[in-house]
C-alpha cells in the first residue's frame, strides 16, 4: 500500500503543486495550502504525521500530550503547506521574493562576504541550514542575486527530490550530492576561501554516532563537522522564520570554531553537539515552523502520547 509519504514526495505530486502554486494568487493560494496542510495532520495514524508528532514532542521538551499537541502538529502541516506555496509561486520571481523576505543584519554579513579572498584571516565558511520556515525560497533567491556557494545535497535523490534537485539546479545554485568526491571537493572550496552549505537536521540511516539534540541522541550527520576541521573553517547556524509581518526574516548565529580534541571521533561529536546547540535556539523561536519529515529520534516513536 503506498503510504501518505509516498504520495506527497512523488515527482508527480511535486509538478502538480509546483503548477498549480505558480498559477494561483497568493489569497487563494494561502487558504487552499492550510486546507491541504489541515487534510495531511487529519490522518493521525499515517506514518507521517506520527513522525512529525514524535519530533514536535521532543522539541516542546516531552511536555505535550492531547489536544496541545494535535494543534501543534496542525499549525506544523498548515506552516509546512504555506512555505511549499510560496517556495513554487515565487521561485521564477525574484522581484517578488525580494519584497517576500528582510534578511537581519546578523544575515547581511554573509551576503556581502566577498568569496575566495585569503586576505588576513580569510578562511572558508561552513552555513548550515535548517528545516525552519523557507530556507530553500531564500537560497535560492541569494543564489540568483550572485551568491554562489558550493551547496551539498542528499545522494542520488530520487522522486520529487530529484523533482527539487533539477529545479534548484535550473535556479543557478551550485549543487553536488554528498559523496567521498564531493567531500574532497567541498575541503578544496573551503580553502581557497569559498562558501559551503548543507543541512544539519535531516536524519540519516545507521549513524555511527549520535550527537545530543534536545536532550536526545539524534540520527544526524556530522560531515559538516568533518569538512569544518579539514579545512579549518568556521561553521555558522543559518535559518529563517515567517514572522507577523507576513515575511520570512533571515538570521545568522555568530561564527562557531571547531575545538581541538586528542580524539577525532570525540572532537566530531562534541563539535556536532556544539553546532546543534544553537540550532536549537533558533528552533526554540518558531517550534511551529520546524518540520522534518523523518524521524530525528526513531527511539521515541513508541514514547509519544497519543
Amino acid at each position: 500500500m503506498i503510504g501518505l509519504q509516498q504520495i506527497i514526495n512523488s515527482s508527480f505530486s511535486l509538478r502538480l503543486v509546483s503548477a498549480l502554486a505558480q498559477r494561483l494568487w497568493p489569497r487563494l493560494g494561502y487558504p487552499l495550502a492550510y486546507f491541504v496542510g489541515e487534510q495531511i495532520a487529519r490522518q493521525r495514524n499515517s506514518k507521517l504525521v506520527r513522525v512529525v508528532r514524535a519530533n514536535q514532542w521532543v522539541i516542546h521538551g516531552e511536555s505535550l500530550k492531547g489536544e496541545a499537541l494535535e494543534r501543534v502538529v496542525r499549525e506544523t502541516f498548515h506552516h509546512w503547506a504555506r512555505s511549499i506555496f510560496d517556495l513554487y509561486h515565487y521561485i521564477d520571481d525574484p522581484e517578488g521574493t525580494r519584497q517576500l523576505i528582510v534578511l537581519e543584519p546578523s544575515f547581511q554579513e554573509l551576503v556581502h562576504r566577498p568569496e575566495f579572498e585569503r586576505r588576513g584571516d580569510r578562511r572558508g565558511l561552513v552555513i548550515v541550514g535548517l528545516h525552519v520556515s523557507n530556507f530553500d525560497l531564500i537560497l535560492q533567491w541569494l543564489c540568483r542575486e550572485g551568491m554562489k556557494p558550493l551547496l551539498l545535497t542528499i545522494p542520488d535523490p530520487q522522486g520529487g527530490r530529484r523533482v527539487e534537485y533539477e529545479i534548484r539546479k535550473r535556479t543557478g545554485m551550485n549543487l553536488v550530492p554528498a559523496s567521498v568526491g564531493a567531500f574532497r571537493q567541498a575541503i578544496k572550496h573551503l580553502q581557497r576561501g569559498g562558501m559551503l552549505v548543507t543541512g544539519i537536521d535531516r536524519p540519516i540511516p545507521g549513524p555511527e554516532a549520535c550527537p545530543c539534540f534536545f536532550g536526545r541522541p539524534a540520527a544526524l550527520p556530522m560531515h559538516h563537522i568533518f569538512l569544518a576541521a579539514k579545512a579549518h573553517a568556521p561553521v555558522i547556524v543559518a535559518a529563517t522564520n515567517l514572522q507577523e509581518d507576513g515575511k520570512y526574516h533571515v538570521f545568522a548565529s555568530d561564527l562557531i570554531e571547531m575545538d581541538p580534541y586528542p580524539d577525532p571521533a570525540q572532537g566530531m561529536l562534541r563539535n556536532a553537539e556544539k553546532v546543534l546547540t544553537v540550532a536549537e535556539e533558533f528552533i526554540r523561536r518558531c517550534p511551529q515552523q520546524w518540520s522534518v519529515p523523518l524521524p530525528v529520534w526513531p527511539q521515541v516513536m513508541d514514547l509519544v502520547p497519543n
